[in-house]
């Protein structure tokens, strides 16, 4: 390698780096924000549940279920949103694997930037 190639590299990367580090906050927001909201409708799901609102499931009705079982309905109910959660906490986690996967990168180049100068 030479040096100017390592150099581009390293530039590379380091403004990869510095846009993923951007998006850090955006990531976070939206997590917390997926979590909130999952949270908030699971109550919302169980008080509905508790009151005898009607719900329904694949076609199935559910009115009045037995209290020990509201949780799993209210979480059956409450799917799509625990899937826009985990989306969520998935490409948080993917974006900071990815800063990690950079930064080595970035070492690496770095060693090899000073054996050649």
């Amino acid at each position: 390698m030479e040096v100017l190639e390592v150099a581009e590299k390293m530039e590379h990367l380091i403004t990869s780096m510095s846009r993923m580090r951007a998006e850090i906050k955006n990531r976070a927001k939206a997590r917390a924000e997926t979590i909130s909201n999952y949270e908030r409708q699971i109550s919302v799901t169980i008080i509905k549940l508790k009151n005898g609102v009607r719900f329904e499931v694949d076609g199935e009705e559910i009115q009045n279920p037995p209290v020990t079982i509201i949780e799993k309905i209210a979480k059956g109910i409450c799917y799509e949103s625990k899937l826009d959660m985990e989306l969520a906490e998935g490409e948080y986690k993917s974006l900071i694997t990815n800063i990690e996967t950079v930064k080595a990168e970035l070492n690496g180049l770095q060693s090899i930037n000073r054996h050649l100068e």
